[in-house]
């Protein structure tokens, strides 16, 4: 079931930053308190191979998102120890050193399962043992979501764990939800920023309009 428009959820996450502080975050009251959006972006698992070509991508990013007044959130189920050894090794050695935003450690999977993204297939019962198993890895898949500053969600994707993500999608979108906020106009198909947007006439027909 889509989250898109409604508000993200309230659970408070244990965290990590480069600096090897163990934080507590809440990606709503984020939002919310600092009257920014945010874009959270989940990954399977540290020390593997997509996931870090993403993670140096979003930092690559930062101060274009930081321009757009977004805050950027990594995340995956890791521990914070596991983020923080993969903080500091170098990103020759297949490390995400120089990362400066924080990572979720969603270690007991409250928030990725309240947002239903765990590669969970089903369970299975062993009457013998008494014993419930899961099937699947139990990690997240390569979910995204965008944040306002009130702590609505306007936009959601997830891949599939091979699959890595455009940035610049996300950096596009940012500007679309804004140009809404601020023209209080639609943005057609492939719209950018610079580009003209849309708005209904009484007529029902969309107009474009010169920005």
């Amino acid at each position: 079931m889509s989250l898109v428009g409604k508000q993200f959820p309230n659970i408070t996450v244990d965290a990590m930053n480069e600096m090897g502080d163990t934080l507590q975050i809440n990606v709503l009251e984020e939002a919310k308190k600092n009257n920014k959006k945010v874009i959270l972006f989940w990954y399977p698992k540290d020390f593997t191979y997509v996931c870090p070509t993403e993670i140096h991508k979003f930092q690559e990013a930062l101060k274009q998102f930081e321009d757009k007044n977004t805050m950027v959130i990594g995340a995956s189920c890791d521990t914070p120890e596991v983020h923080f050894a993969w903080l500091n090794t170098p990103r020759d050695n297949g490390g995400i050193e120089g990362v400066t935003y924080p990572l979720l450690a969603d270690t007991n999977r409250n928030l990725s399962s309240a947002l239903g993204i765990l590669d969970i297939e089903g369970e299975s019962y062993d009457e013998e043992q008494d014993l419930v198993t899961l099937k699947g890895s139990n990690v997240t898949y390569r979910a995204t979501y965008l944040i306002d500053e009130e702590g609505k969600i306007f936009h959601e994707s997830v891949n599939d764990m091979p699959l890595g993500r455009n940035v610049n999608e996300y950096l596009r979108l940012v500007d679309a939800y804004t140009h809404v906020q601020e023209k209080g106009e639609v943005c057609p198909a492939n719209w950018e920023e610079g580009k003209e947007g849309m708005i209904a006439t009484r007529d029902g027909v969309a107009t474009y309009l010169q920005n």
